[in-house]
């Protein structure tokens, strides 16, 4: 038995709960593995509330909330190719297995080999934020000098756009509130204070001609308030809010295979991807973890270091 996080119904924090439950039995094509370290992702939430249907891997109540962790392979399930028992991996809990537990399941499919020289805490945070940022700087496909805008710079994911579109030679642009001016002004970007006025007139001086392209991560009223700032609607990539698609833009498309996984490792090895973690609970503080992410108090990556 091992100790897990999660929630007995969809709903808000009040159905969070601490319980033991067995080791998975990894399936065919899946890994069990012992966590070691588990991101803290606004998706988590999202999935508590029922939002996101699809996800769950058809489990029954209680389910344990996380989707990206890092960890040390246990067993295999059949059908398992390159991985080994004793490997330290990372990867995306897309069989509904969650990650804020001593023990889980992954997808082989979905789970890459940490690299040397990259620390599991680093590796945790990579399966949302830094494949996140590579499919849609990849999408986009600017060219050198390009301009870009990040609509939610302070993010997890959006912190990894803007780090990643630098390295790439893009003249970047971030929104975001004040707290998270100096970590994006930091690594090159050119900050727009979403509460210190109109953010259009303000985004427009630093951009007179218009964005070459735009991603966004936060969705609503504020896609829609940046988006004409596009000079083709099309090159609008919205990572968390589908009706992009109504503005003529276009939803993130996601590759969630191991190759794309390694890339964000080579990536974070190279000093590219650079995640800023502002937290690190343990296990027994999880709830505190997610509340900080889910009420938008944190400028960078959290985690939760289970073992």
């Amino acid at each position: 038995m091992g100790q897990a996080w999660g929630f007995g119904r969809h709903g808000g924090p009040e159905v969070q709960e601490f319980f033991d439950r067995p080791d998975p039995v990894p399936g065919p094509g899946e890994v069990l593995i012992r966590v070691g370290v588990a991101g803290v992702n606004p998706l988590d939430h999202l999935l508590r509330a029922g939002v996101v249907p699809g996800l769950d891997g058809g489990r029954p109540f209680p389910r344990v909330l996380g989707m990206e962790a890092a960890g040390t392979v246990l067993a295999l399930g059949p059908d398992v190719d390159g991985l080994e028992v004793g490997d330290a991996v990372f990867g995306f809990a897309l069989t509904g297995g969650g990650t804020y537990a001593e023990t889980t399941v992954l997808s082989a499919a979905n789970t890459a080999r940490i690299p040397d020289g990259l620390s599991a805490t680093v590796a945790a945070t990579l399966p949302i934020a830094g494949t996140t940022a590579v499919d849609a700087l990849d999408q986009l496909a600017l060219p050198a000098g390009a301009t870009i805008l990040v609509n939610g710079v302070g993010g997890g994911v959006g912190h990894a756009v803007a780090r990643l579109a630098v390295a790439r030679g893009l003249d970047v642009v971030g929104t975001g509130s004040a707290a998270k001016r100096e970590p994006a002004e930091a690594i090159g970007v050119r900050f727009v204070d979403y509460a210190a006025g109109d953010v259009t007139a303000a985004a427009r001086e630093l951009a007179p001609d218009g964005f070459d392209g735009i991603v966004d991560l936060v969705g609503g009223p504020s896609l829609r308030t940046v988006a004409p700032l596009a000079r083709t609607a099309r090159n609008v990539i919205a990572v968390g809010d589908a009706s992009v698609a109504e503005l003529g833009g276009r939803f993130v498309e996601r590759r969630l295979d191991r190759e794309n996984l390694e890339r964000s490792a080579r990536l974070a090895l190279d000093g590219v991807l650079a995640p800023v973690i502002t937290a690190i609970h343990p296990l027994a503080d999880a709830p505190a973890a997610l509340a900080t992410v889910e009420n938008g108090h944190t400028a960078g990556k959290v985690v939760i270091k289970v073992t």
